[in-house]
């Protein structure tokens, strides 16, 4: 989803890589270019509040994605033991959460949010439901709303989310000479009230143009919110006058203040300009030793093939992670076809095949740019299986362990010694959780759990449904 600061002109005219078993660790080909000294916590985490210290839980009775039945000891934040179910002990007085069976998985993360912009969809209406008309209901909707209303919304959005099983997310937000600084402060304030229950990074998301005299503001706004605290630099480079500049001036400012990159790029079905390509190429010649993300991706999914794979190998030699974004851009996407109509993924095999990490997220939650959306990454990943392709387990591998690693997070796997992200859902298998997307589930962060969803189903017998039997 793009939302610079002004509306953008008219639009411009083989799986290789073996998905990893959720509950494993990542693959070789994540493992950060030499050129970035790790992608551990954003700078500014250690100003922010941490997660209480949490005692010893037992969760009893899991099922693993490879079907094994285990007792999950947590101590501290940390998978202590994995044994099988039925033989762990517990001290009196630890905690113990019977899991009866239900499938456990390394937490998901949502790497690529607009919780600014979230639940306005009745506020907002959007009749044409292309990208273009979006961006031009939201610029008029934008600058009415107060840092209050942006806060209770993006609050209601966030614990949608960690019901669903989000302990991390990134989300974007919007910055512009008719919203200063509101929606950050918003979101400061959201990110700090919720510290305990989700690890919230920020994307400041500069406005366009980012270049020449007309970005001058704009620049200062970016780095207004840098200094306030956001974790991240954000820029349109493809609606900028100056792409190449855009994206030098993007990567110049994160090094400034030693933060990470995540771009909307290429966020249309026709291969030219190809943002990504100056991206790659940017991160590349300038060194740039911190995190880079390019969101959306959509026109390589659009490309020749051969060239595909040409710009999916300097993606991966600049260290770049891709979030596809399949919901937001199959709603946004192709409107202007009547038939045979693109989905607007990116093109997932042509990157995993380069080894460029491919994550997924959910982008937006009920506004002009995705008037559906729940915040779930389980709905994430059904949709990189029914329009993308994948295979169940990469395609939740793509929501939990590769998003992770986008966002600088550590690997999060069911094995001793790992962080206790975890979710816990009513179902067998994998391919099972996505097909139903159940509510059923219980959420831990920190070794802690944080949201528990049950639901209680009720089928009347004929007495009850008023019969005479």
């Amino acid at each position: 989803m793009t939302s610079a600061g002004q509306a953008p002109g008219p639009t411009p005219p083989p799986d290789a890589a073996p998905a990893a078993v959720p509950g494993s660790s990542p693959m070789p080909h994540d493992a950060p270019r030499a050129a970035v000294p790790g992608r551990g916590p954003m700078p500014h985490d250690a100003a922010r509040p941490a997660a209480p210290a949490s005692g010893p839980m037992l969760l009893r009775d899991a099922v693993l994605a490879d079907g094994r039945r285990v007792d999950v000891l947590l101590r501290d934040g940390l998978i202590d033991a994995v044994t099988p179910a039925g033989t762990a002990s517990v001290a009196p007085g630890d905690r113990v959460e019977d899991l009866a069976g239900f499938l456990l998985l390394p937490a998901p993360a949502e790497v690529h949010a607009h919780l600014d912009k979230a639940l306005t969809a009745e506020q907002v209406p959007h009749s044409g439901g292309d990208l273009l008309g979006a961006v031009t209901a939201w610029l008029r909707h934008r600058p009415t709303r107060g840092q209050d209303e942006i806060e209770a919304a993006a609050r209601t959005a966030l614990r949608a989310h960690l019901a669903h099983g989000v302990t991390a997310l990134r989300t974007h937000v919007d910055l512009g000479d008719d919203i200063g600084l509101r929606g950050l402060r918003a979101l400061l304030a959201v990110r700090d009230a919720e510290a305990a229950r989700c690890d919230v990074q920020l994307v400041a998301f500069a406005a366009t143009p980012l270049t020449g005299p007309a970005g001058a503001r704009n620049r200062e706004l970016l780095e207004q919110a840098l200094a306030a605290g956001a974790d991240a630099v954000g820029a349109c480079p493809g609606l900028d006058p100056d792409p190449a500049a855009c994206v030098d001036l993007c990567l110049a400012t994160a090094s400034a203040y030693g933060v990470g990159v995540d771009l909307h790029v290429d966020e249309w079905l026709h291969p030219e300009p190809c943002s990504l390509e100056l991206l790659a190429d940017a991160v590349v010649a300038s060194g740039f030793a911190h995190p880079v993300v390019a969101g959306h991706c959509v026109s390589l999914g659009m490309m020749d093939p051969a060239r595909a794979a040409r710009v999916a190998d300097r993606v991966a030699l600049a260290g770049i992670a891709v979030a596809c974004l399949p919901q937001t851009n199959l709603y946004l996407q192709g409107r202007d076809h009547d038939r045979a109509v693109p989905r607007g993924l990116t093109a997932l095999r042509t990157l995993r095949a380069a080894g460029v990490t491919v994550a997924a997220g959910g982008d937006n939650m009920q506004d002009p740019f995705n008037s559906l959306g729940r915040g779930d990454p389980l709905e994430t990943a059904a949709l990189m299986v029914l329009a993308g392709h994948d295979d169940p387990a990469t395609a939740y591998d793509a929501v939990s362990v590769r998003a992770r690693h986008a966002m600088g997070l550590p690997p999060v796997a069911v094995v001793p010694g790992a962080p206790a992200e975890l979710l816990a859902v009513r179902a067998a298998t994998v391919r099972e959780a996505l097909a139903t997307t159940t509510a059923e589930r219980l959420v831990v962060h920190a070794g802690r759990v944080i949201a528990r969803t049950a639901v209680h189903r009720h089928f009347p017998d004929e007495k009850e449904m008023g019969g005479t039997a």
